[in-house]
């Protein structure tokens, strides 16, 4: 059976929506899933003035936890385009790993949120995704088989890069079952292909 841990960081909560529905996903499709978070840089009085949500259930991971898995889902809010500290710093002490190749050939995705349409989605998508290459991990995307991302009917994130959603300018808007449903729908896709690498 494939293990597939879903990583993420969220400030407000939209992304920690988002992951558990790839964790869905995933495990509808036949995987073990651990859904875990990066730690929190922002000082502890920082955060709670500016309303960040503390209280998430998931566990912190370790940087040394990552081999553990056939698959790792990376979902994180946009910042001006790119990943945010949070997450990146994580990613910038994984060079041991890359330096003995432990992540090569394993199953890597990215998902994000923004708080406008045009806010960046993409682009930190794949300064997610560059990352997950240097790493030497096989990326899977949200095609097109998720017919949801073409929508007219409704604003809606989700692009053949991965899934998304849109939080609004202050948080105000919270993951659509569309996005929702683009998230559940990647997290099946790595599952299958985690299945079919590693069994």
């Amino acid at each position: 059976m494939a293990k597939v841990l879903v990583l993420y960081y969220s400030t407000y909560g939209h992304i920690e929506q988002m992951a558990n529905a790839l964790a869905e996903g995933a495990r509808a499709a036949g995987a073990t899933v651990d859904v875990k978070r990066v730690p929190e840089t922002v000082p502890d009085d920082v955060a709670r003035n500016g309303h960040f949500k503390l209280d998430q259930p998931a566990p912190i991971a370790t940087v040394n936890e990552l081999p553990d898995y056939d698959a790792i889902v990376i979902g994180a809010p946009t910042r001006y385009g790119r990943m945010p500290s949070q997450m990146a710093a994580f990613l910038d002490q994984t060079g041991g790993l890359w330096a003995r190749g432990a992540l090569n050939g394993k199953v890597g995705a990215a998902f994000t949120s923004s708080a406008t349409q045009h806010g960046g989605q993409e682009t930190t998508q794949f300064s997610i995704i560059t990352n997950l290459l240097h790493l030497g991990m096989v990326v899977v995307g949200l095609p097109y088989s998720f017919a949801g991302q073409m929508t007219l009917d409704e604003i809606t994130g989700c692009s053949p890069y991965g899934a998304s959603t849109i939080a609004g300018g202050q948080g105000q808007r919270q993951p659509s079952a569309n996005e929702l449903d683009g998230a559940r729908h990647q997290g099946g896709l790595v599952a299958q292909t985690a299945l079919k690498l590693f069994g």
